[in-house]
Order: structure tokens, then C-alpha cells, then sequence
């Protein structure tokens, strides 16, 4: 099972703002199930972190999809995954639905 999470950027409550789709923990994920993944959540962009490989200068290696193909960036979708790492969605014990009202934020928890 791959947690992905749903997050509201740019949102006071869920359900408002831009969603994008977040996979904290791409490892071990290819090109094709990325892009599969980006195709069954449907929402203008997913992201997926991926720890840095050396020499980038950063911990995490962000790569973003939308629906049809990779895109070079996408704001509202690093919004949402700065913001889903930060405030932990990723916890083992969080299950289900979330939907806290952060300023900035407002997040949905899904699985594939």
C-alpha cells in the first residue's frame, strides 16, 4: 500500500484552495507507476519525494506529474508537500481521512 495524501494549498479548510496529490515516500517507485499514480488521483499535479541523492545540497528530491506526463514544476503542489511533510501526515499511527484547518492548508488522506 502507497499512503498518498490529498492537500488543499492555498486553503483555510479542506475542500477549498488547489488540491494536489502527495506521496511522501516515492522510493523504490518507477517512472511508469509515477505516472500511474498522477493519472488515478486526477488532479493537476502530484508530487513525490524521494530522499537526495549526494551532492544535491538538499535532503529531499522533489519530482512533479500531472494527470499525462512530468512536468518541470508545479507551486500548488510543492505548497502541499512542504506542507504535508512539516506537519506530519506521514505519522504510522494517522489513518484514514484527514482533515485538519490549517491556514495554508487542509489536507485529505487517501491510499492506493
Amino acid at each position: 500500500m502507497i499512503p498518498i495524501f490529498q492537500v488543499d494549498a492555498f486553503a483555510e479548510r479542506p475542500f477549498a484552495g488547489n488540491p494536489a496529490a502527495v506521496v511522501l515516500d516515492a522510493r523504490g517507485l518507477s517512472d511508469q507507476q509515477m505516472q500511474a499514480i498522477a493519472a488515478e488521483m486526477n488532479l493537476a499535479g502530484t508530487a513525490f519525494l524521494t530522499p537526495a541523492l549526494g551532492g544535491e545540497g538538499a535532503q529531499w528530491h522533489l519530482r512533479w506529474f500531472t494527470p499525462t506526463r512530468e512536468v518541470a514544476y508545479s507551486g500548488h503542489t510543492t505548497v502541499g508537500a512542504h506542507a504535508s511533510s512539516v506537519h506530519g501526515a506521514a505519522r504510522p499511527r494517522a489513518r484514514g481521512r484527514r482533515s485538519p484547518c490549517r491556514r495554508g492548508l487542509g489536507g485529505r488522506r487517501h491510499h492506493a
